[in-house]
């Protein structure tokens, strides 16, 4: 095995657009993101299916039970 291979890793502090803030590991000590698990669509509950041209009533016609 070769010694040092792997980098260090610090504590660092987590900063979102939205406020919130969360620490990790990571090899620099501070991030600045655009999203994260409390202002995203699919975490918060608020995502929607886009229905394009009637596709997914046309899924649901085809694959339902008779």
């Amino acid at each position: 095995m070769k010694k040092d291979l792997h980098p260090n890793l610090v504590t660092c502090a987590v900063s979102c657009a939205c406020g919130n803030s969360f620490e990790t590991k990571s090899q620099t000590d501070a991030m600045r993101i655009d999203i994260c698990n409390e202002c995203h669509p699919f975490f918060t509950g608020s995502e929607r299916m886009v229905d394009t041209a009637g596709r997914i009533e046309k899924f649901n016609a085809r694959y339902a039970k008779k």
